[in-house]
């Protein structure tokens, strides 16, 4: 082995980044600083940053150094004249409540003070410190400015994030700014650097812990941020937000923080653009977030472009439902529904890395029936999906012979449908005094119910409690649920039911109304009617059951609900005169010859 390239692995070995060029000399002077110590309490040395200065001065490119708390080095890299690239440190959390134990000094040739880049570095890398030595003219150290993060104080609630971004440039838009990321040291002469390095250290992650109230071991939620990116009104994707937060809530999730974010079009690689995504991960870091949630469904490709760029699990509005849905599938009917949307959102997303898919579907978004399917492979998740299918096609076919059973009795079907959370169960329970469960939670039910009630004049009726009904409902979700939204097709009536006292009750009568028309079932007569309506006053719920022509109930109270029924048992009678007429009429008609 010669001489060459004895030195070429020694430089490979010893000093990273930009090493070419650099003499034989300046490659034993850069491997010298790996022999330098600092003493642990002092963030640098007036001899130690007098070495780094000269040699940065003489190469003209910028020298960093990763130190450990005992004051060794651990890596040395060299950059360009203006900035300089670390290694790959995996970019993964340490601890909830700790740094790395490293702290970066790197030289500044031009007194530029910490740049974005430097920031963005520190929080990234979770590192002690972020730290810049002015190169002066005569290669002579400058002044030292460096930086370190702050926990964030969890304890009092922020209001929503709006930010407005033009291609990667983000602006806040919200009266309130977000907490300071980062504290600063007073820039200062490396020999009139009075900090205490071991002190200001322990004392960060002491308020860490604190602020951070780390969860017992009993505490398995996830914690997590909230993302809404739009191209139109920050005020429609906050609404979104808004529901997207009773999700989580519903999810059993913590959402310590949720952003807006306007943008002139949507970035096609990660959605909200490279810088925004930095500051999202380095928000969560601060909080100690596990996962951020998107409110907008991400492609495979956005999903792999984000998780290449963190460790926190990244999901979507899709998989959040699908999470929820896999928590409240109590029958073997739903379980095989549930695995089979989950099945067909996993599949396109298979590509990528064992870790990739772990970080995609473990915990939030990958419980329920479909968990221990998550590492196959393609081949082996279409098969899974093939028999899933062929399991919902014998449910139908069960469903369709019950609902013939149903007709030969002749018993009217009235079928109770609505957003999600709007009061469907409790209703349910109060006019056939059942004991479904009905929780203030979104998609709390999930089985359908069928109960007997018998209406005025001795009309006897089946009424139906549905799954709820949500925007932007997913399509895969749709076709798994196929067999059990088809109960609706044999309904004679649908009982509309809104909760009036929503700010977004408009939106949800159009989301239910729109969906109703997809699966094919606007043309059932049905009733609209008021939930929740002892939280309106008088005059409000006047307005709105004259605007909707509507019925104003409030299922908690039994007394409420009598001219509702009226109004069912008319409509029924109504219905099935109008229906028995035209099977006359059918019946009446010559048969054509051919």
């Amino acid at each position: 082995m010669d001489a060459s390239t004895s030195l070429e692995e020694s430089i490979i070995r010893n000093i990273e980044g930009n090493i070419q060029g650099l003499k034989h000399n300046q490659v034993q002077r850069l491997e010298k600083l790996y022999n330098r110590r600092i003493p642990p309490r002092e963030i640098v040395t007036q001899e130690f940053a007098r070495h780094h200065t000269e040699l940065s001065h003489e190469l003209n490119r910028q020298i960093g150094v990763l130190v450990n708390r005992n004051g060794y080095v651990e890596s040395v890299v060299v950059g360009n004249a203006r900035s300089i690239v670390l290694p790959d440190l995996k970019r993964v959390r340490v601890g909830e409540t700790r740094f790395r134990g490293l702290r970066c000094l790197h030289t500044h040739l031009a007194g530029e003070g910490l740049t974005q880049d430097d920031l963005t570095d520190l929080a990234l890398l979770r590192l002690d410190l972020m730290a810049a030595i002015d190169v002066r003219s005569d290669g002579l150290p400058g002044v030292v400015r460096a930086a370190h993060l702050l926990p964030a104080d969890t304890e009092t609630p922020r209001k929503p994030q709006a930010t407005s971004a033009a291609d990667d440039l983000d602006e806040v838009l919200a009266d309130d700014k977000p907490a300071a990321l980062w504290g600063f040291l007073e820039p200062r002469v490396p020999s009139q650097l009075d900090v205490d390095f071991a002190d200001l250290i322990e004392s960060l992650e002491e308020e860490m812990a604190r602020v951070r109230h780390v969860r017992s071991p009993r505490d398995h939620r996830d914690r997590a941020i909230l993302v809404s990116v739009t191209t139109g009104s920050v005020s429609a994707a906050q609404e979104s937000l808004d529901e997207l937060r009773e999700l989580a809530r519903s999810a059993d999730v913590v959402v310590l923080d949720w952003v807006v974010q306007r943008r002139q079009k949507l970035d096609p690689r990660s959605l909200v653009g490279r810088g925004k995504l930095d500051e999202l991960i380095i928000r969560s870091l601060q909080l100690g977030a596990d996962v951020i949630i998107f409110d907008q469904n991400l492609t495979p490709a956005q999903m792999r472009t984000i998780n290449e760029a963190t460790d926190l699990k990244i999901i979507d509005r899709t998989q959040l439902i699908l999470d929820i849905f896999a928590q409240r599938a109590q029958s073997r009917e739903g379980k095989i529904q549930v695995e089979l949307a989950q099945l067909k959102y996993m599949l396109p997303r298979l590509s990528g890395s064992g870790t990739e898919m772990s970080r995609l579907m473990g915990g939030i978004g990958g419980r329920g029936p479909g968990e221990t399917k998550l590492e196959v492979d393609r081949r082996r998740v279409r098969d899974r999906i093939h028999h899933l299918e062929k399991q919902t096609e014998q449910i139908r076919t069960s469903r369709r012979v019950q609902r013939t059973r149903r007709a030969r009795r002749d018993l009217p079907i009235i079928s109770i449908v609505g957003y999600t959370n709007a009061g469907k169960s409790t209703l349910l329970n109060q006019l056939t005094q059942s004991n479904v469960t009905a929780e203030d939670l979104m998609f709390a039910t999930l089985d359908p119910t069928s109960r007997r009630l018998r209406l005025p004049h001795d009309q006897e009726v089946i009424i139906n409690d549905t799954v709820g009904f949500i925007r932007d409902l997913p399509p895969d979700l749709i076709a798994a649920f196929r067999a059990t939204l088809e109960e609706m097709e044999s309904s004679d009536l649908l009982i509309h039911l809104v909760d009036a006292s929503s700010p977004h009750v408009e939106n949800h009568i159009a989301s239910v109304e729109k969906i109703l028309e997809e699966l094919h079932l606007s043309e059932i007569p049905r009733l609209l009617v008021l939930n929740k309506s002892d939280l309106l006053n008088a005059d409000e719920l006047e307005n709105m059951t004259r605007a909707y022509k509507a019925v104003a109930v409030s299922a908690l109270n039994r007394e409420s609900l009598l001219p509702m029924i009226q109004h069912i048992g008319e409509l029924l009678i109504e219905t099935l005169a109008k229906r028995h007429s035209q099977g006359a009429a059918e019946e009446a008609e010559p048969a054509l010859i051919h």
